[in-house]
C-alpha cells in the first residue's frame, strides 16, 4: 500500500457528532441544546431558512429566470349591475371602453375591458344594450341578449394569436399549436372536425 493511497481517502467519511458523551466531548451535559426554552426540548423544530429573524438568504439574492407573471392579461373587470345603475346607461344604449372611461366606471382604455353578468338580485334586465368589450361573461351576454341588446367581444390578443372567435358559439382555437396537440386532450376533436370539414 502506497501512501496516497490512504490520503486520497483521508476525510471522505466525517464521523457524527456523538452528543451527550460526557464534558471531556465538548457536546455533553446538554449536548449543544443551550440552557432551557423550547429548543432545548424534544419536538422542536425551525425551518431551514431560519436565521433568527434577519433578512433570509434566499430572499437577499436576485432573482433571475424566466416566468409567465409578465405575459399574464390584466382587465379592467365591470359588472352588468354597476352599467345599468349608472345614470349614462339606465335607459340602454351603447356601452363601450370609452363610455364607461366617461362615467367614471373604469380608470382608462389602457386595459382590456371585461364585463360580468352580476346584476344583484334581479334576474334580468330591462334596458336595451349594444355592448363592445374584449370580454363577456357567458351570463352576461344572456342577460343582454334577452332583452333585446346585442354583444360584440373584440377578444384578447391571446385569443386572435390562438384563432378564437369570442363572438361565435365554437370559440375552440383554429389555430393550435403542436405543444397544445401533444398535451391537450381538447385539441384532438378540433383538429379532426377541421379535417373532416376540408375533406367535404
Amino acid at each position: 500500500m502506497m501512501i496516497h493511497e490512504i490520503t486520497e481517502k483521508a476525510g471522505a467519511y466525517k464521523a457524527r457528532k456523538r452528543l451527550g458523551r460526557g464534558p471531556g466531548s465538548g457536546t455533553g451535559k446538554t449536548a449543544g441544546r443551550g440552557h432551557k426554552g423550547a429548543y432545548a426540548r424534544s419536538g422542536s423544530s425551525r425551518r431551514v431558512t431560519s436565521e433568527g429573524g434577519q433578512m433570509p438568504y434566499f430572499r437577499r439574492i436576485p432573482k433571475r429566470g424566466f416566468t409567465n407573471a409578465q405575459f399574464s392579461t390584466e382587465f379592467w373587470i365591470v359588472n352588468l349591475g354597476d352599467i345599468l345603475g349608472h345614470a349614462d346607461f339606465k335607459k340602454g344604449g351603447e356601452v363601450n371602453a370609452e363610455r364607461l372611461v366617461k362615467a367614471g366606471l373604469i380608470r382608462d382604455t389602457k386595459r382590456p375591458l371585461k364585463v360580468l353578468g352580476d346584476v344583484g338580485e334581479a334576474k334580468e334586465i330591462k334596458a336595451k344594450i349594444t355592448l363592445e368589450a374584449h370580454r363577456v361573461s357567458k351570463k352576461a351576454r344572456t342577460l343582454i341578449e334577452a332583452a333585446g341588446g346585442s354583444v360584440k367581444e373584440f377578444g384578447t390578443r391571446r385569443d386572435k394569436v390562438r384563432g378564437v372567435d369570442r363572438n361565435s358559439d365554437d370559440k375552440t382555437p383554429k389555430n393550435l399549436t403542436k405543444k397544445l396537440r401533444r398535451t391537450s386532450s381538447k385539441a384532438k376533436p378540433a383538429k379532426a372536425k377541421a379535417e373532416a370539414g376540408s375533406e367535404e
